[in-house]
């Protein structure tokens, strides 16, 4: 199993070296999907990478992963082989702060992200908080999403189910790790199938 560097020709986003790789294989079970990448993340090579980031306690003990592993590049690269787990972002451009994005970097990430799906097929789409999932909701499923609580979502793309779990980011205190774990193993349920077709299904 290959880590992509960069998706496709039709990225249309930035070089491996300005940004965050994705780490994308064709027979993903889960696609995790985050706002952009921090600065931080793109010179550690890896996503979340603020140690005040909830992302990492929650995921080992989510029951998503086989075994828990020590945030770092060396983690990426083992979740995506061993535990099919790929990662990307909506928008691939860094910055300090996700609301220094543009429009425009919302409407082309979009558009990217689509693309990514369509390439890799997951069959269930995982998004950190709803600002990402809002942008995909408009520019893709042309269905503008209003207030969106965490859990599974109605729509679908390319065959994926949707979960929004809420934003790790330690600026999210509404959320403790407790919640957080809490979502995440609902999103490990849904894969299981313990939820499959139930869109009413919450976390949080």
């Amino acid at each position: 199993m290959n880590v992509t560097q960069t998706v496709t020709a039709r990225d249309c986003s930035q070089a491996a070296a300005d940004t965050l790789p994705d780490y994308l294989a064709a027979d993903l079970r889960l696609l995790s999907v985050g706002i952009n990448p921090s600065l931080r993340a793109v010179r550690e090579g890896f996503y979340f990478p603020n140690p005040q980031n909830r992302f990492w306690p929650a995921l080992n003990a989510s029951g998503l992963l086989a075994a828990p592993v020590v945030p770092g590049p060396a983690a990426m690269a083992l979740i995506l082989a061993r535990d099919r787990i790929g990662f990307t972002d909506l928008c691939k451009t860094p910055s300090s702060m996700a609301h220094h994005l543009r429009a425009a970097d919302y409407r082309a990430g979009a558009a990217r992200l689509a693309q990514v799906v369509a390439d890799c097929r997951p069959p269930l789409l995982w998004f950190h908080g709803a600002t990402a999932f809002r942008a995909f909701s408009r520019h893709v499923l042309g269905a503008p999403a209003g207030a969106v609580a965490p859990g599974l979502q109605t729509p679908t793309f390319a065959g994926a189910r949707i979960f929004v779990t809420p934003n790790p980011s330690p600026a999210n205190a509404r959320y403790s790790l407790a919640m957080l774990i809490d979502c995440y193993r609902a999103v490990s349920a849904c894969l299981a199938g313990e939820v499959a077709g139930d869109p009413t299904t919450r976390c949080g």
